[in-house]
């Protein structure tokens, strides 16, 4: 994956600049998704309503890939609408995602995927897969926000991923 655009979030109000000066680099970002436990998806229910769950899952060459069940509350919303927010649990150490989720269907990426979550959480009887009930999701993000509360708002930075 290319290194997304950099630039500031619209936030004015809260003192952010539109100077390059202490804007965050991508590796953090990279680094915190690839290194993180938990990631809460939020999705939207087919009425509207916001649902919010925690999962585990892989970060992978700059895209997160998490199972799910496909009767979950979860997977229902997103079989009606695969557009999230997925965020990190650290408000301090902030990184947001938005984007739209992707079944994932090749069996060799699925394979190596396992293989990495099982590394990850130390779980050698768990297989990533889009069989039956289960799922693999792959998040193709649009843009992306990040902040260190403890220099916000110099740090605040926004990425841009494609066209959106």
């Amino acid at each position: 994956m290319s290194e997304p655009q950099r630039s500031r979030p619209l936030m004015k109000h809260y003192g952010v600049s539109d100077k390059d000066d202490g804007m965050m680099a991508w590796q953090w970002v990279d680094e915190q998704m690839r290194k993180a436990r938990n990631y809460w998806i939020c999705s939207a229910r087919p009425d509207g309503r916001p649902h919010v769950a925690p999962v585990w899952g892989v970060w992978h060459e700059g895209t997160l890939y998490f199972g799910s069940s496909r009767t979950s509350r979860k997977g229902r919303n997103i079989a009606h609408n695969a557009h999230v927010a997925i965020h990190l649990e650290s408000g301090d150490d902030t990184v947001i995602f938005e984007g739209v989720l992707e079944e994932v269907a090749d069996s060799a990426l699925l394979a190596a995927l396992t293989s990495i979550y099982r590394e990850k959480y130390a779980m050698n009887d768990v297989a990533l897969s889009s069989t039956g009930d289960s799922v693999c999701y792959a998040l193709r993000p649009e843009m992306a926000l990040s902040w260190l509360e403890k220099d916000f708002p110099n740090t605040a930075t926004r990425w841009q991923f494609g066209t959106s």
